[in-house]
């Protein structure tokens, strides 16, 4: 059976010919106005996004999700020594939603030229370190092999250090560090350097064997600073954290350490609380460019009912409900959505893509953390942008549509 409303719109939306000088414009208008707010609603929760994500992909990449510590590590910035044997690591491993477990050794110390000095923090890894994060910032040089065996007297530090010592990779620095024995030196060979452009970590961190990190702190062989732990699923943080305190929290090792967790929203609130100021941003965008494309197509199928008004009046004259009629003109303003989604979705996802893969748009490290927009392209939200315009716009639509019950049929004959 023909849908009649949809074949009447069909004839009047695509019957270019016969279209009246006042709506065509009114109609680019509004398809313009749907075009535009979509591509910049998408452009918008593209780039936060990518701004949420690579960020917080960098604090992880350098705090982890969850670290597992000494209380008195964790509630100052002194380091407490904990016993994280192999039997321990194999029990943080068996928590559900636990993915990797890494342990690290910290030791506070000075980098010295013979021209200036810089006070940096050491951070010690071992074989099970997961250094793919560093070898994403690394800009020069290599990461050696660190073993928690042995110690091979390299390592690895970041741009920042670099330039203020003026340094280079292949280059030798002597380091010092004070313990209850004095203060004693070590000559490391620099084999790497590292920008992220998060000043927490590039102005202090670091990286050699963590051997050599536990010889410094003079702490037994079984103990370090603490674990990091990487979970499965970032949405289930605080579930995976919960399971974590539930088998390490208030407990103590042999040497009298407490263990403690923190997650990384924990250990660095001011990144987070910023990112998700970011959210709210998103949704006045969003507000606003829907508001435009509403506003714009009530405009547009006003003009159209006020142009159309012979044809109402015909069309009730042949015995046309007030129902059929404003669905006529509610599909009309379907294909003209439609029409601007479509434009809309080429622009946002066209704009989106260029900064991806040319960089366009730059911007100021020491302020955003990141040297260009990151962006990031999530088919499931782009179509729920598009359905959410689409039913916001035809909603808007349906109390203005009532325009046509208020026509009468003998007088619209005589409008023009």
């Amino acid at each position: 059976m023909m849908n009649l409303p949809l074949f009447v719109a069909k004839k009047i939306y695509f019957n270019q010919e016969g279209s009246a000088k006042v709506s065509t414009p009114a109609i680019r208008i509004a398809t313009l106005g749907i075009a535009v707010g979509l591509a910049v609603m998408i452009a918008s929760v593209c780039v936060v996004l990518g701004f949420k994500h690579t960020i917080r992909n960098k604090v992880v990449g350098f705090g982890s999700h969850i670290t597992v510590a000494d209380f008195m590590t964790l509630q100052s910035a002194e380091q407490y020594p904990i016993q994280m044997g192999d039997s321990m690591v194999a029990n943080l491993k068996s928590i559900k939603g636990v993915k990797h477990v890494q342990r690290y050794a910290c030791k506070q110390g000075i980098l010295k030229t013979e021209k200036d000095f810089l006070g940096i923090v050491l951070k010690g890894i071992g074989p099970e370190y997961d250094t793919t994060f560093i070898h994403q910032n690394l800009i020069e040089g290599y990461i050696p092999a660190f073993s928690d065996k042995v110690g091979h007297q390299k390592i690895v530090i970041s741009k920042v250090m670099a330039d203020k010592l003026r340094l280079k990779s292949g280059q030798k620095v002597f380091a010092y560090f004070i313990n209850q024995q004095g203060v004693r030196t070590r000559r490391f060979t620099i084999t790497g350097i590292y920008q992220t452009n998060l000043k927490q970590f590039d102005d202090v961190i670091c990286l050699t064997d963590i051997y050599t990190a536990n010889k410094l702190n003079s702490w037994e062989a079984d103990q370090y600073s603490g674990a990091e732990l990487m979970v499965d699923d970032f949405s289930k943080l605080n579930a995976t954290y919960d399971n974590v305190l539930a088998k390490v929290s208030k407990t103590v090792d042999k040497y009298g350490g407490t263990y403690a967790a923190q997650t990384i929203i924990e250990m660095y609130p001011q990144l987070f609380s910023w990112l998700d100021l970011m959210d709210l941003n998103v949704w006045i965008i969003l507000a606003l460019m829907v508001a435009v494309a509403g506003v714009t197509i009530i405009s547009g199928l006003l003009i159209i009912i006020l142009e159309r008004t012979q044809m109402i009046g015909i069309l009730k004259s042949l015995g046309s409900r007030n129902n059929q009629i404003r669905s006529i003109f509610l599909w009309f303003a379907v294909f003209i959505i439609g029409k601007g989604l479509l434009i809309g979705n080429v622009l946002g996802i066209g704009m989106v893509l260029i900064q991806k893969y040319t960089q366009l748009i730059e911007l100021d490290p020491s302020k955003y953390y990141v040297d260009t927009v990151p962006v990031e392209l999530n088919a499931p939200l782009i179509i729920a942008l598009n359905v959410a315009t689409l039913l916001i716009c035809v909603l808007v639509l349906i109390a203005p549509s009532y325009l046509v019950s208020h026509i009468h049929p003998a007088k619209s004959m005589h409008y023009e």
